[in-house]
C-alpha cells in the first residue's frame, strides 16, 4: 500500500544543468586580468604624473606642470570611479558593505525574471511572431528545397526511417487488439443486408452471376463423369432392405443419368428453367435483404455469430502482422513503388510551393498560426524556463562566467574613463585658467 502510495505522488522535476566556471571560461579570465593589468597601470601611470607634475610645480616650475597636473588628477578621478562601476557589478569594492554593489550575485533571480519578462514581452508576441515569419518567406523556401531531387530524396529516406521506427516500438499485440476491435465495433454497428442486397440485385440485372453458374454447373458436370459409381451407391444404399438388389441398381443407374443430363441441359442452355428459377431466387433474395426484417435480422445475427468466431478474429488479428510486414518491406526497399510514389509527390508539392503564390500564402499561414499558438498559449513555461534555469544558477559562478565572457570590455571602460578623465580635466582647468586670467 506504502508503494502504491509513493507512486502516485507526483515525481520532483529533475535538477537543472549546473552552470559551471569552464576550462574555456579561465582560458578568457586570463585575457580579463590582462586588461585589468593594463587598466590598472595606466591608473598608476597618471598617478605618477600628478606627483611628478605636483612636484614640479612646488620647485617653481610655472606653465606646464599645472596643466598636466590637472589632467592626471581628473584622470585617476575617472579610473577610480570606473573601476568602482565595474567592480561593484560583480563584487564588493574591497569588500566594504557598500549599498547597490555585487549587483550580479546579489540581483541574478531578479535579473533572470527580467530577462524572462524582456523575452516574453519582445519576442513571443503575435505580432513579432507573425511579422518575423512573414518575412522569412518560408513557403517559396520550402518549395525550392523540395522541388530538388536530392532534397526529396532525403526528406524520403527521413519519413522511411521514422516510419520504420515507429511501426518497431509498436506492440504488435496492441495494435492487433485495437485494429480487431475497431473492425468489430464497426461490422457490430452498420447493417450489412441492404448493401448485400443492393449489390445482389446489380449482379442479377447484369447477368454477372452467369459465370458462377456455368462454373458450377461445369464442376458438377465433371464431378458426376468422375464419381457415377459413388452416385449409384449412395441411391443403393438408401434403397429399402426388401427390393431386389437389381432394381436397386436399375434406380442408382436411372437416377445417375438423369442426373447427369439434367446438370449437361443446364450447363448448355441458357434458358434452362432451373437457371430462371435462380434468377428469380436472387431476385427475391436481395429484395427479401433490402425490405423484409425477419430475413435482415437473420443476416445481422448471421454476421454477428461469424464475427464472434475465433477463427474470424485471428484473421482480423493477423491482418495487421500482415499490413505491418508490407510497410515495412516498403519503407526499406528505395524503388519500392511507395517510396517512389511519396518521392514523386513531395518533388511536385515542392515545385508547386515555389510557383503557386496561394499554396505559399496557405502554408505560411499554417505555420503562423501554429508558431503563434505555441507562443502565446506556452509563453509563460517559456519565460519561465529562463527565469528558472537563471535562478537555479550558483550565485558565485554566474558571477566569475559572465565576468570571464564580458570582464575584457569593460576593462575598456576603465581604460576609456582615464583617458576621457584627463582630457576633461585639462579642458576645465585651461577654460578656468583662462577665464581667471
Amino acid at each position: 500500500m506504502a508503494d502504491m502510495k509513493n507512486a502516485s505522488r507526483p515525481t520532483a522535476p529533475s535538477p537543472l544543468p549546473p552552470f559551471a566556471y569552464s576550462a574555456l571560461d579561465e582560458e578568457k579570465r586570463q585575457g580579463v586580468r590582462r586588461m585589468k593589468a593594463m587598466a590598472t597601470g595606466l591608473l598608476l601611470l597618471v598617478a605618477l604624473i600628478y606627483v611628478l607634475a605636483t612636484w614640479a610645480k612646488n620647485e617653481g616650475v610655472t606653465g606646464w606642470p599645472a596643466y598636466v597636473a590637472a589632467a592626471a588628477e581628473a584622470g585617476m578621478v575617472g579610473a577610480l570611479a570606473d573601476w568602482f562601476a565595474v567592480t561593484a557589478l560583480f563584487k564588493r569594492p574591497m569588500g566594504l558593505p557598500i549599498p547597490h554593489t555585487a549587483i550580479i550575485p546579489n540581483k541574478k533571480d531578479q535579473l533572470g525574471a527580467t530577462l524572462g519578462s524582456f523575452v516574453g514581452e519582445n519576442f513571443l508576441s503575435a505580432d513579432v511572431v507573425r511579422a518575423r515569419l512573414r518575412g522569412i518567406g518560408i513557403g517559396g523556401r520550402v518549395g525550392a528545397w523540395l522541388a530538388e531531387p536530392a532534397h526529396a530524396d532525403r526528406v524520403t529516406a527521413e519519413l522511411s526511417t521514422a516510419l520504420r521506427g515507429a511501426l518497431t516500438v509498436l506492440r504488435d499485440a496492441d495494435v492487433q487488439a485495437v485494429v480487431g476491435e475497431a473492425i468489430t465495433r464497426r461490422a457490430d454497428s452498420a447493417a450489412i443486408a441492404p448493401g448485400i442486397g443492393k449489390a445482389l440485385d446489380k449482379v442479377v440485372a447484369d447477368g454477372a452471376h452467369h459465370r458462377a453458374v456455368d462454373l458450377i454447373c461445369n464442376r458438377a458436370h465433371n464431378w458426376l463423369v468422375l464419381h457415377g459409381d459413388s452416385v449409384m451407391d449412395a441411391v443403393q444404399g438408401g434403397a429399402p432392405g426388401w427390393t431386389p438388389r437389381f432394381v436397386d441398381k436399375k434406380i442408382g443407374d436411372r437416377v445417375y443419368k438423369e442426373l447427369l443430363r439434367f446438370i449437361s441441359e443446364m450447363r448448355d442452355m441458357p434458358a434452362h428453367p432451373a437457371r430462371g428459377a435462380i434468377d428469380r431466387f436472387l431476385t427475391d433474395f436481395a429484395t427479401d435483404l433490402q425490405s423484409d426484417t425477419e430475413t435482415r435480422a437473420k443476416v445481422e445475427r448471421l454476421k454477428s455469430e461469424i464475427l464472434g468466431r475465433g477463427e474470424v478474429q485471428d484473421v482480423i488479428a493477423s491482418a495487421w502482422s500482415a499490413v505491418r510486414t508490407m510497410i515495412i518491406s516498403a519503407a526499406e526497399d528505395e524503388r519500392s513503388e511507395l517510396r517512389l510514389r511519396v518521392r514523386a509527390s513531395l518533388i511536385s508539392l515542392g515545385a508547386r510551393l515555389a510557383t503557386d503564390g496561394r499554396l505559399q500564402a496557405k502554408l505560411e499561414g499554417w505555420v503562423e498560426d501554429a508558431a503563434v499558438y505555441v507562443v502565446t498559449t506556452y509563453r509563460g513555461e517559456i519565460t519561465s524556463l529562463i527565469s528558472d534555469t537563471v535562478a537555479g544558477w550558483d550565485a558565485e559562478q554566474t558571477s566569475k562566467k559572465i565576468e570571464a565572457n564580458i570582464g575584457r570590455d569593460l576593462q575598456f571602460i576603465r581604460i576609456n574613463g582615464t583617458v576621457v578623465g584627463a582630457l576633461a580635466g585639462l579642458l576645465i582647468y585651461t577654460i578656468s585658467h583662462a577665464v581667471g586670467g
